[in-house]
């Protein structure tokens, strides 16, 4: 029953980042914004490369599918994420 809720939980997830994150807002967000006001923006130091940059696939062309996917990768990633450290913290 348990393993099922968890599925059905990441099932839904990912159907909403596959069909909702096409319509996330393009504006920049508060710290973006902030930075862009302040005049800090251009000082930014990047240590690592994301790979998902502003959540996008760089080889995909479709900006829409581009987003729907990246969202649908981060949900799958940061689900097994959790799952890996919960199984490390219950052991």
């Amino acid at each position: 029953m348990e393993r099922n809720l968890i599925i059905a939980g990441l099932l839904v997830a990912i159907f909403l980042a596959l069909f909702l994150s096409p319509f996330a807002s393009s504006y920049p967000d508060g710290l973006e914004k902030v930075a862009e006001k302040l005049g800090f923006i251009d000082k930014e130091n990047v240590h690592l490369n994301s790979p998902l940059p502003d959540y996008t696939l760089p080889f995909v062309k479709n900006e829409k599918l581009s987003t729907s996917l990246a969202g649908a990768i981060g949900t799958i990633l940061v689900f097994a994420i959790t799952i890996f450290v919960g199984k490390m913290i219950k052991s």
